[in-house]
Order: structure tokens, then sequence, then C-alpha cells
């Protein structure tokens, strides 16, 4: 069951504690050294982080983890793995850029994608929606 875990953990309620100190607090509760052994993205409009793991772990265990530690409770952040999806937004795309070249982009195995099944282009905002045939194909 824990093969299928996501790689990725979801850590909200994030304001109270800075980017640094939560990296650091992860390696510590980890093991593992942020950049070699995982990423962190931060999402500041949604007081949100998202730490995806390059290095195998058991993220659930991870998890279950950081839910006890009392520093992540001092804090009040909450963790959770990351749930799968099918659709996900592109930003900041060109002005000139079309729904096939997104499809053909996507569906790409060298860029970790798979069959998609629907783009929604959203020319005002430079973005577009991408919905995939199954949640293996977005990274």
């Amino acid at each position: 069951d824990s093969a299928e875990a996501s790689p990725s953990v979801v850590f909200e309620n994030i304001e109270r504690c800075s980017p640094d100190c939560l990296k650091m607090l992860l390696e510590n509760i980890s093991g593992l050294k942020v950049d070699a052994d995982f990423t962190v993205e931060l999402i500041p409009e949604i007081n949100v982080a998202v730490a995806t793991f390059i290095k195998s772990i058991d993220t659930k265990e991870f998890v279950e983890k950081c839910s006890q530690h009392k520093r992540l409770r001092e804090f009040k952040v909450a963790a959770r793995l990351l749930e799968s999806t099918q659709t996900i937004k592109a930003e900041n795309l060109p002005d000139s850029i079309s729904a096939d070249y997104l499809t053909v982009y996507f569906e790409s195995a060298r860029t970790g994608g798979g069959p998609v099944s629907d783009v929604q282009l959203f020319p005002k905002e430079n973005s577009a929606i991408i919905t995939f045939c199954d949640h293996k194909g977005n990274t």
C-alpha cells in the first residue's frame, strides 16, 4: 500500500514557520537533506508548502511523524499526503500556445506525461487546464 503512496506531502498553515525553519524541521524529521533527497515548493497565497521526495521513503509514516512532532504542532502546521489528480493547471504560457501543442507536450514520456483527454485554454490568463486520462501522467 505504501508503494502507491504519493511521494509528495502537503504542509498546511505554514504562515507561523519561516521557509528556512520548515526545511530544517523536515530535514530533522526525515533524516534527509533538502534539495538532494527532497524539494520544498512554497505556495504562500494559500499558506501551503509541498515537499516532494526524490529519495524513496514511506511518506505515510513520515506524515505520522510530522503529526506527532512537537515543533510542527507548536506552529500548528498540519501534514497530509498530496492526493492524486487527473488535472493540472499550466501557467505563464506564451500567447501563441495551442491546445494541440500542449497535448503533445504533456503526452511526452520525456516530460513525465501521459495520455491527455482534454485541454482548456484561458488566453486572458495565459494558462490552461490539462486533464489526463489517468492520474499517473501529471508531473
